[in-house]
């Protein structure tokens, strides 16, 4: 049998660099592309000199996680940084199968002749297909002090346990999210809805169109850009995010023999997304033992297809037996896709508007909700055990009229000493005061966009999470 030979592998390790050549530029079609809004934490936490740290960027497939790095590989080289020095290769090729991180690095340190890898970035596109992974990246950082490494994955399953597993002390990980509704404003090219602070509307009917928009397709880049993805985002989105994590990524990590088991588990968690659930009424919902639906609830949420919500009580204090909970998909999209889109006056809109906004704020991990016996507040933040704030998500101007009848959220922001309180509308704003509480109403599609720009900017500035 033929095997791959060295030449091969240098000859595809140089087809991925581009910016070795004369031109000294990433391929023009990342060029065209316009950035996230996580490209500048990207780039302080990468360029971060004084902890000796592979970076691991994770998230879900489409999001980004590609062009991303390859905008950051053109800043180092606007920033005068050697495009020589700068090696990026994506694991999943099959001219890598059977080679270790250490011998990639090797073949590239050949390419050159370099004597060592000081001042180097390099990147491992893909990292989850090549085995044990943390352990080899994990020796390049020990042994390589004066470079840089990054990884990357879309199978975040097995990125996010074995990061924190075998990187302790060596990985800092950075979460990239389906695209915020921040995000697709800005990549629309919609920014003139909204004021120049981002906190008012300028055209709030065409920032609900918007609104509207982003919940049918506007989780993944792509779909922004695509009018034939637009026309069937169902296909788009089946075909590239779930399926392929479905079929091959949880499967092939895992061992998951039953795929059918696991489809339908998240297919019923899709369409009732935003709503209570528990281990039993999954169980016999699904047709799935409680055992194995918590096995698929922790592989399914480490691949970013889902996000769970715990639960706290009216005193704000979390329960010993997580029983019940919220499951939330990722970005809403996903259930549109699977059952077709929504408009203003669909039924499921109400679950799909919580769903979009609880969706901007998972980089967070302080998000609760509250239920007790008579009583339920969709959105609760606790910060140090407190509670420091609550929202209720509704899709009706209905309690902006009569603000009495959100007795739930008077009554625990009143327990918990909160003067001020938050209810969405459709396009209704004001405040409302009721048994002395303030309650701040706002249009849900001002709320997503304004809780997204936060997250962007707070995640800029301080959300390195360093496995210490």
């Amino acid at each position: 049998m033929k095997k791959i030979t060295r030449d091969e592998i240098a000859r595809r390790i140089r087809y991925e660099n581009p910016w070795w050549d004369e031109q000294r530029a990433i391929d023009g079609y990342f060029r065209k592309m316009v950035p996230r809004a996580y490209l500048d934490a990207f780039h302080k936490l990468v360029t971060q000199k004084d902890v000796n740290r592979a970076v691991v960027l994770m998230g879900p497939r489409r999001v980004g996680k590609t062009v991303l790095i390859h905008h950051f590989i053109q800043r180092l080289i606007d920033g005068g940084v050697d495009p020589r020095r700068i090696c990026y290769v994506s694991i999943e090729a099959p001219v890598y199968t059977g080679c270790s991180l250490e011998e990639i690095t090797g073949y590239y340190r050949e390419i050159f002749s370099f004597d060592n890898l000081k001042d180097c970035y390099i990147f491992f596109d893909e990292i989850q297909y090549l085995k044990d992974w943390e352990k080899h990246l994990k020796r390049l950082v020990d042994d390589h002090r004066d470079a840089t490494f990054v990884a990357s994955g879309s199978a975040a399953a097995a990125l996010k346990r074995k990061s924190m597993e075998s990187g302790a002390g060596r990985f800092t990980d950075i979460y990239l999210p389906p695209l915020t509704f921040h995000e697709f404003i800005r990549l629309r090219g919609k920014e003139t809805l909204m004021d120049l602070d981002g906190n008012k509307a300028k055209d709030l009917a065409g920032l609900n169109d918007e609104f509207i928009n982003y919940i049918n397709f506007g989780g993944y880049p792509e779909a922004i850009f695509s009018e034939a993805i637009q026309s069937d985002p169902g296909r788009y989105i089946r075909s590239d995010v779930i399926d392929k994590v479905l079929l091959r990524d949880l499967p092939s990590i895992y061992g998951i023999a039953d795929i059918q088991e696991l489809n339908k588990l998240f297919m019923t968690i899709a369409y009732n997304t935003g709503n209570e659930v528990s281990l039993d009424a999954l169980s016999q919902s699904a047709g799935v033992a409680k055992n194995t639906i918590k096995k698929y609830l922790e592989y399914l949420e480490a691949a970013f297809l889902v996000k769970i919500i715990h639960r706290v009580d009216q005193s704000g204090k979390r329960f010993l037996k997580a029983n019940f909970f919220k499951v939330y998909l990722t970005n809403p999209s996903i259930r549109c896709a699977l059952f077709g889109p929504v408009s203003t006056d669909h039924e499921a809109m109400g679950n799909m508007v919580e769903t979009a906004i609880v969706s901007q704020l998972f980089s967070f991990d302080n998000i609760y909700y509250a239920r007790w016996k008579g009583g339920e507040v969709d959105v609760v933040f606790l910060k140090d055990s407190q509670v420091s704030s609550c929202h209720e998500i509704k899709w009706s101007n209905r309690f902006f009229d009569q603000p009495g009848e959100l007795q739930n959220l008077i009554k625990f922001a009143k327990r918990h000493g909160l003067e001020n309180t938050y209810a969405t509308t459709i396009d209704k704003s004001g405040k409302r005061v009721v048994d002395n509480v303030f309650i701040s109403f706002m249009p849900a599609s001002i709320m997503s966009y304004r809780l997204s720009k936060a997250a962007a900017e707070l995640h800029t500035m301080f959300d390195l999470k360093l496995h210490l």
